[in-house]
């Protein structure tokens, strides 16, 4: 008796669940974006903006001509107070998968404008002579049906 209200139970349960996974929701999950909160240092703009239209951009193109990335965006802000970003670098990709296994995807152009690992570290940590990363967020795009 007690097997067969568990099995009741069960296959109630499941019926509950295949009823909801049926139903359409309002919208469909799109590419995600990843956010970096970037704050140049005082007198290090167009320094940190020559960087971005060089190496870095040679570098996203190339993740973008791979197809590992499906766009990217440098965009200016007015900080309204000293702690916040005055730039936001943005980076696509198609989905969340898309995130798995980047750095092993990436790595040839990783090398090719960056160098070894070694150099492109000792790059990065130059970087930080002009500009602070003070935090970065995924958002995913919710496409409305």
């Amino acid at each position: 008796m007690k097997t067969a209200a568990l099995l009741l139970s069960v296959a109630l349960t499941s019926a509950a669940f295949l009823t909801q996974a049926q139903e359409s929701r309002p919208y469909r999950e799109g590419p995600v974006t990843e956010i970096s909160f970037v704050k140049v240092k005082p007198g290090k703009f167009d320094e940190y903006m020559a960087y971005l239209a060089g190496p870095y951009r040679e570098y996203m193109e190339a993740n973008k001509k791979a197809g590992t990335i499906v766009s990217y965006g440098i965009y200016g802000a007015r900080p309204r107070n000293p702690g916040e970003p005055d730039l936001y670098l943005t980076t696509t990709y198609a989905n969340m998968a898309a995130l798995d296994g980047r750095e092993d995807r990436e790595a040839a152009n990783i090398n090719k404008v960056f160098g070894s690992r070694k150099q492109s570290m000792q790059k990065a940590a130059d970087r930080e002579s002009m500009r602070e990363v003070l935090g970065s967020e995924l958002v995913r795009e919710l496409i409305l049906k």
